[in-house]
């Protein structure tokens, strides 16, 4: 009788913090796998921005690194990179507000390139396809023009997934702004999403 192989277990983010603290890249280097994905995500849908997305990614990534025995490990590690990714964004909003002025309410071109593109369905027709697609791009529209401080608040609970309270502690809001500003985002989205449906019903002569 042969004896059950026990699956091997992946050490936990606190595990590979502590190695990397001690100077094992290769721990910092699987952090960076497990993380780079959604941190990603967020300055992408934070910035609008696949380039200045990059430079979130690669910006936090470095702070992170470099801020290692800074984290007391009270809160998860996901939550404290993307407090810090989360930061490096707001940091360069600032900056190009301060450079050009920006319309929040203006229409984007966006790129599905950085997020995992959905197969579409052997028995999927081409014009399900397209339309799958369009009310893919609609939602990342309206999204992208929610302003920024709602646009935030719903792309770490309701894109993200992270807690009111994680949320809270990664903008430095109470729960109750938390709360109001998702609140306030989800109707402005639902609304814009109505909009842009019903324009588009128009076009087509539904």
């Amino acid at each position: 009788m042969s004896e059950a192989v026990a699956a091997v277990v992946p050490p936990d983010d606190q595990v590979l913090v502590e190695a990397a603290r001690s100077g094992d890249r290769s721990s910092f280097s699987e952090l960076v796998n497990r993380h780079a994905r959604r941190i990603y995500r967020t300055a992408r849908h934070m910035t609008k921005n696949d380039a200045d997305a990059e430079d979130v990614l690669q910006d936090a990534f470095i702070k992170a690194y470099q801020k290692l025995d800074q984290f007391q490990g009270d809160a998860k590690f996901s939550t404290w990179l993307t407090r810090i990714a989360v930061n490096e964004a707001l940091m360069r909003l600032r900056k190009k507000r301060n450079s050009k002025t920006v319309s929040l309410d203006e229409d984007l071109q966006t790129e599905d390139g950085a997020v995992s593109r959905e197969v579409p369905d052997d028995r999927e027709t081409p014009e399900d396809a397209l339309s799958r697609e369009e009310t893919r791009a609609l939602l990342e529209q309206s999204v992208d023009s929610l302003a920024e401080g709602y646009r935030t608040v719903f792309v770490l609970r309701d894109v993200e997934g992270f807690s009111t309270e994680e949320t809270a502690d990664m903008l430095d809001l109470s729960i109750s702004a938390v709360k109001s500003r998702l609140l306030r985002a989800r109707l402005q989205l639902r609304d814009r999403l109505q909009r842009r449906l019903g324009r588009r019903g128009v076009r087509d002569g539904s």
